[in-house]
């Protein structure tokens, strides 16, 4: 570990991501032996292949997120809330007097709020959307003049907002916090919070399946207990411990932001397919021919959640 740490920071994200490809790779193999029996049109097969698509792509993302600079990692999330919140906004029931609350949503909040975050202004970044927009919308919405659902046609584009725009903005601020003695070593504390999140959601639905199931919110999600969901938690910070190298932490700070970050991203997943039962599809990118989804929102859920936990947990507990 000492050796790791004294390479030049370079070196260390390229390390980083020669493991994580060469994973990936190894992955992919072992997946493809596996399905070597399968029906090649069976929901199975490519339920796998879809989910390993989104893993490549995840991980490509990563990559370019990290050598485009903090300015191109800026842009890549911003093109990622755009179909995020356009996604979302597909499967909502709008009216035509919420045109310009949806023209300011995805022509002025989302790059402000990009905005902020690539020049640092973390204070207003912070709180533009949850204050300034949260009243700036229904305020549109009411010089269109018109009433009908009023209050839950703002409520669904306000929550599209904080979630799409919002939560994910806070991935690429992980790669602009100034830790003392921890220059250019963001993209380890984004590499932290994908893998904390992701094992934080196998984990739970294994556990799920092992334990006793008593479900807490039968009408969502028959899967999600209590107990599986802290052991999901659990799992996510005992991986967070094993990364603690990685990041500015120690391995008990590590364990608890995993165990923080992967607990919101799992319950931030029930959220989502709760809204998804709401809209009556389940999958958001399973009505793609009719509303342009592609089921990104199915990906990026649980970081949707975790990001700005996470964020605001480690600029509170370190004071950046």
């Amino acid at each position: 570990m000492t050796a790791l740490r004294d390479l030049p920071v370079d070196q260390q994200v390229g390390l980083l991501f020669v493991v994580l490809f060469g994973l990936l790779a190894l992955g992919s193999v072992a997946v493809m032996l596996m399905l070597r029996r399968e029906d090649e049109a069976s929901d199975r097969r490519l339920r796998v292949l879809r989910d390993l698509r989104a893993l490549w792509v995840g991980a490509l993302v990563f990559w370019l997120a990290w050598v485009s600079a903090p300015v191109g990692a800026t842009l890549l999330f911003a093109l990622f809330s755009f179909f995020a919140l356009r996604e979302f906004i597909t499967l909502m029931h709008t009216r035509r007097a919420d045109h310009r609350s949806l023209l300011l949503a995805f022509f002025a909040v989302l790059p402000l709020q990009y905005v902020m975050a690539g020049g640092r202004f973390f204070d207003l970044f912070t709180v533009f959307i949850p204050v300034y927009v949260f009243l700036a919308i229904p305020v549109a919405s009411a010089l269109a003049g018109d009433p009908q659902r009023f209050l839950e046609r703002n409520a669904k584009i306000q929550w599209g907002i904080m979630v799409c725009v919002y939560g994910l903005s806070h991935a690429p601020a992980l790669l602009l916090l100034n830790f003392p003695g921890y220059e250019g070593r963001g993209a380890f504390l984004l590499f932290f919070l994908v893998v904390v999140a992701v094992v934080a959601q196998l984990a739970q639905e294994a556990f799920s399946r092992w334990l006793r199931r008593r479900p807490v919110a039968r009408h969502i999600d028959r899967s999600f207990s209590y107990r599986a969901w802290f052991a999901g938690a659990l799992a996510a910070g005992a991986m967070g411990a094993l990364l603690f190298w990685t990041t500015p932490f120690q391995a008990g700070q590590a364990l608890a932001m995993g165990f923080i970050a992967g607990g919101a991203g799992t319950l931030g997943d029930l959220v989502m397919k709760a809204l998804k039962k709401d809209a009556g599809v389940r999958y958001w990118g399973n009505t793609a021919s009719v509303t342009g989804a592609v089921g990104l929102l199915d990906r990026v859920a649980p970081l949707c959640f975790a990001a700005p936990v996470f964020f605001h947990s480690v600029r509170w507990y370190f004071e950046l």
